[in-house]
């Protein structure tokens, strides 16, 4: 008997000649139902161990001493912090933002705090994408062992606004700054790294390129775009014994994202980057990507519950977050228009 009628055959059996006993039909729905259950579950222990258990590859495997960080947008925020730490943990740094005086200012900072770092500063204004600078950038790392390379550099929106009324100027920075700038610094010492067949490629990410939001669709976009870049030159570099990971974020206390007050899901720039710097390697909460990483501990779990327990609801979800940004919008125009009405008087 073939297995076609063999279950026809099952579906027949009187009901009364086995009282009490689940058709396969049930045991089959609970069986997967138990499958995915369970691996829901161990996916969620697998994220507490990356996040609370497990080490990441420690700094000094991806460059010796005396070896170079380079930092983008190293001037405030996450880019400074980053450049503090990496002196911390003895690698010489190069300095990339807008405001010299601000790089100035830190440069000194970190031959205070650490005599032994070198620091190396280049003021430009990424939104230029103009050649000459990365022609500088490039003649001033050509003769250095760049270890480490972080991506930090970032404009968002100045208040979340709706695609069709966004300014020609703000879309083209945000692309050019967060899409072109990070490209051409990458593709600068991307090659020096594969020559010596080491190295670390961190850019900072965002929850808004991990889910689509509305009235930050520019930006939105622009995150997207290098989440799929940093997983194809993941694949590329890892040949090379090069780590390129996409650090996902959600809100940290910054300039960037207007909120002073950190708390248990918005953390300083201090905490946050110590926690991507002990956690590369690491996928965190973001298992959805390769070469992708979520490694501050709340930050971990709201990516995990966003990308496996409510992807289903994508829509739903979606539609809360543009409510979220239509009110924060709204309290924005009306934070302007009371300014505005001071200034007038």
């Amino acid at each position: 008997m073939d297995l076609t009628k063999y279950t026809q055959c099952l579906s027949q059996w009187p009901d009364h000649l086995a009282p009490g006993l689940p058709s396969i039909g049930a045991l089959l729905l609970l069986g997967i139902g138990g499958l995915v259950v369970a691996s829901k579950v161990w996916s969620f222990v697998r994220v507490l161990l990356s996040l609370f258990v497990l080490p990441g590859k420690p700094l000094r495997s991806f460059g010796p001493p005396g070896s170079w960080a380079v930092v983008t947008g190293a001037s405030d925020g996450l880019g400074k912090e980053f450049a503090l730490q990496l002196a911390r943990a003895k690698f010489n740094v190069v300095l990339v933002s807008r405001t010299e005086s601000k790089l100035v200012t830190l440069a000194e900072e970190i031959s205070t705090k650490f005599p032994n770092v070198e620091t190396k500063i280049l003021a430009m204004d990424f939104s230029r994408n103009a050649d000459e600078d990365f022609q500088a950038l490039g003649a001033l790392v050509s003769d250095l062992d760049v270890s480490i390379l972080i991506n930090n550099v970032g404009q968002s929106h100045s208040i979340p606004v709706p695609f069709v009324q966004t300014s020609a100027k703000e879309m083209t920075d945000i692309i050019t700054i967060n899409c072109h700038g990070t490209l051409r610094v990458t593709q600068l010492v991307a090659s020096g790294m594969m020559q010596r067949r080491r190295g670390l490629i961190l850019t900072m990410g965002s929850f808004g390129g991990l889910l689509p939001t509305p009235l930050l669709a520019t930006y939105s976009g622009s995150k997207a775009f290098l989440q799929q870049w940093s997983t194809a030159l993941g694949y590329e570099l890892a040949p090379y014994n090069i780590e390129v990971e996409l650090v996902q974020a959600y809100l940290i206390t910054s300039a960037m994202s207007k909120i002073r007050r950190a708390s248990a899901t918005i953390p300083t720039p201090r905490a946050f980057v110590r926690a991507v710097l002990s956690k590369i390697g690491r996928s965190g909460g973001t298992s959805s990507y390769a070469y992708s990483s979520s490694p501050y501990w709340s930050h971990g779990i709201m990516a995990w519950f966003l990308t496996s327990v409510t992807s289903p609801f994508n829509k739903f979800v979606v539609s809360q977050n543009g409510a979220m940004h239509v009110a924060i919008r709204k309290r924005a125009l009306r934070k302007a228009e009371r300014e505005a009405q001071k200034k007038s008087t």
